[in-house]
């Protein structure tokens, strides 16, 4: 099989946003399926070339798909027996190097496709993140959605909130203040976001906080929305001002939060900079 395979698949899978595993054969040892060097890609849903078939394969996919599902960014070295354990016959023994590929990513929920949110999703989408961009009016998307971006048209926007995985960071500008005060109880009663900014004044979230104590809500949940969002010192009415401000405040959230864990303790909030990136701004 060509070797372009795999390099078309981490460059594809790049672009779409989407994180993976490159798996090499970096040792072989007697008699083996595949000779080192032999390289394949696991994404969340599919496998790219091979690194030989059989169980090996199978085991392989399954420890990157647990490094996935974990989040792990560290690489990671296995050794495997070709023997009947792995149910090949060769005898030889194998060492796979599995690399960590797109990770971390945070993920950016933006509700609303108005002015400020078609300056602001061009800016979110130059960083390393993966954005979905929600409106229930398929006329108000510009013609060319940024790469990286998903477009969602749905009619119950509110539906998406949940669509979206724990450590996400939310960002409501929709045209209707009702529709915002759904989305942001929708968003509240998670918890378990990284970031929830609402576009508005002082006096729309002083509303906000009034009808949110109506509904049952702690004044603690509440503190955690933003509003007004984005950074005060940057003034300005124009959209991409504000957009410039949202985008601001979002890479200070996430610089400051860095390699936190969730509340449970399992898993850690997807964050934007990698290590080595932190290290240099540190």
């Amino acid at each position: 099989m060509s070797n372009t395979v795999w390099i078309n698949a981490l460059a594809e899978l790049q672009q779409q946003g989407e994180p993976c595993v490159l798996v090499t054969i970096i040792e072989e040892r007697g008699s083996t399926p595949r000779n080192a060097g032999s390289k394949m890609v696991v994404s969340r849903e599919r496998l790219y070339d091979t690194i030989g078939g059989g169980h090996l394969e199978y085991k392989a996919q399954k420890i990157a798909r647990e490094m996935l599902e974990n989040r792990v960014r560290e690489t990671r070295l296995e050794r495997f027996s070709l023997g009947a354990s792995l149910g090949q016959c060769c005898g030889g023994a194998t060492v796979l190097l599995f690399e960590p590929m797109g990770q971390p990513q945070a993920h950016i929920a933006v509700f609303g496709a108005g002015h400020v949110g078609r300056a602001l999703v061009p800016l979110l989408a130059s960083l390393p993140c993966k954005v979905r961009w929600i409106d229930s009016r398929e006329s108000e998307f510009p013609a060319q959605i940024p790469a990286g971006v998903e477009k969602v048209v749905n009619d119950e926007v509110v539906d998406e909130v949940e669509n979206m995985p724990a450590g996400s960071y939310f960002i409501v500008m929709t045209h209707n203040h009702q529709l915002d005060l759904e989305l942001t109880a929708a968003i509240l009663s998670r918890g378990d976001f990284t970031y929830y900014g609402l576009i508005g004044s002082k006096s729309k979230r002083a509303k906000f906080e009034h009808r949110l104590r109506d509904r049952g809500f702690q004044a603690e949940t509440v503190q955690r929305m933003r509003c007004p969002m984005g950074i005060a010192e940057v003034k300005g009415k124009l959209p991409v001002e504000i957009a410039v401000s949202i985008a601001g405040e979002v890479i200070a959230i996430y610089n400051a939060n860095f390699g936190e864990k969730s509340a449970d303790g399992e898993k850690p909030v997807p964050m934007l900079v990698p290590a080595a990136r932190r290290s240099q701004t540190g």
